[in-house]
């Protein structure tokens, strides 16, 4: 039998577009938190959807008193979804991925072995299940971020990530409002001296529908966001970072 934890936990997806794919995430996940925990909410944030995503997210949280549902009346974008998602998250724990299908949920019971010894456990991708071309922009954007902001997390735009409370109050209020929210959450936990955990997890092909962040106008966003945030963080920053803040790979 798993063992329970006694930590309460919130699981949140962002939800854009993702109707033909959310039910199954959550029905996915809901198996792990009934395994592990006693006390346990999922958040859906439907981020202005323009497909029957608002009807799904709702017949689900009807079937389900632990499902609840947020809905923006206009698109905030990605960072403006996942902000959300904290906000409204109650749990000791919280853990977030995306709504399109490309991780499996259920792949939370590995960051959960391994919370004992860090404040955030973030996934790294074995291996990224996209076209060459967003291979190429994800390794370039990886690089940059990761040289910018002085980060050792191994796949800092890996969006399934575990955070602890604490972690959760300290990185709050977020500033993003896209992808770059990631590295946000990072390089402000790396300030608060928080110690990351790194395990690998899968990445599938996208079931359905195309990626919104690799486009043209949003990858310009992105790198503008991510200078934005630069000087935000680093340029203006006089504190320097408390020794021994990094990420250890999973044995």
């Amino acid at each position: 039998m798993d063992r329970k934890i006694r930590e309460s936990i919130s699981v949140f997806f962002p939800v854009y577009n993702d109707a033909r794919t959310i039910g199954k995430l959550v029905r996915d996940v809901r198996g792990v938190l009934q395994r592990r925990f006693n006390k346990w909410e999922i958040i859906l944030v439907n981020d202005a959807s323009e497909d029957d995503s608002a009807q799904v997210v709702d017949a689900l949280a009807r079937s389900d008193g632990h499902i609840r549902v947020v809905h923006h009346e206009t698109n905030r974008g990605y960072g403006g979804a996942l902000s959300s998602g904290f906000a409204h998250s109650t749990g000791q724990l919280v853990f977030y991925t995306d709504g399109d299908g490309q991780y499996d949920p259920r792949e939370l019971e590995r960051l959960l072995d391994h919370l004992d010894h860090a404040d955030i456990v973030n996934g790294f991708k074995v291996r990224r299940s996209d076209t060459f071309v967003r291979r190429i922009e994800g390794r370039f954007y990886h690089a940059v971020s990761r040289f910018l902001f002085q980060l050792s997390v191994r796949d800092v735009d890996c969006d399934f990530r575990l955070l602890r409370r604490h972690v959760v109050d300290d990185i709050m209020p977020l500033w993003c409002s896209g992808g770059t929210i990631g590295v946000e959450m990072l390089a402000k936990a790396r300030e608060y001296g928080h110690h990351v955990a790194t395990v690998p997890v899968n990445h599938y092909a996208r079931p359905y529908g195309r990626s919104q962040f690799f486009r043209a106008r949003r990858l310009a966003r992105s790198v503008r966001e991510m200078f934005e945030l630069w000087c935000l963080l680093v340029a203006g920053k006089k504190k320097k970072t408390p020794r021994g803040a990094g990420s250890t790979p999973a044995p």
